[in-house]
């Protein structure tokens, strides 16, 4: 929704139904779809966002981003959250775990700042810029360099650089 209001055309995806009606009721444009499943458009897309530590889904950083790189348009751009520098990167299994109730177990990692790059080369995805913003870390990766126009991923940037509401 923050996307759409600063004019950035965005479609969300998630498998969790609530998830998914939680964004619609926001007003955003959401579907129930799995990242490595069926996704309108592939191959077209200018910019995947993985924030809130979504790199880890699947708990294989690298295959999603090689599933990235096939959504991905020639020229466009995976904005990932990640982990402090320092951080190792790890796998295990997580569920959600909400009053009496909890998910299903599921693959899921992390991925430090300075593990990145090799995650985004092991992924064919080898151009990464990496930035903090409160206390926060981000990269930008793609195929290729980042156009120096104004772009998708500068205003993300600026986005995440205005105080979240």
């Amino acid at each position: 929704m923050a996307l759409s209001e600063r004019g950035i055309p965005a479609l969300g995806i998630d498998i969790t139904p609530y998830a998914v009606d939680l964004a619609r009721s926001s007003g955003a444009l959401a579907m129930l779809r799995d990242v490595f499943g069926r996704v309108p458009g592939t191959g077209r897309w200018t910019t995947v966002l993985l924030a809130d530590g979504n790199i880890g889904i699947g708990g294989d950083p690298a295959a999603l981003l090689s599933r990235v790189a096939e959504l991905l348009a020639p020229r466009g751009r995976a904005i990932v959250e990640l982990e402090p520098p320092g951080s190792p990167l790890r796998r295990e299994q997580v569920r959600l775990c909400h009053a009496e109730s909890a998910s299903a177990w599921f693959p899921w990692a992390y991925v430090g700042a300075d593990q990145i790059a090799q995650v985004a080369d092991d992924a064919g995805l080898g151009q990464v810029e990496i930035w903090t913003v409160d206390d926060r870390w981000f990269a930008s990766i793609g195929a290729s360099p980042i156009p120096s126009e104004r772009s998708v991923v500068t205003l993300l940037r600026n986005a995440y650089r205005s105080p979240r509401g």
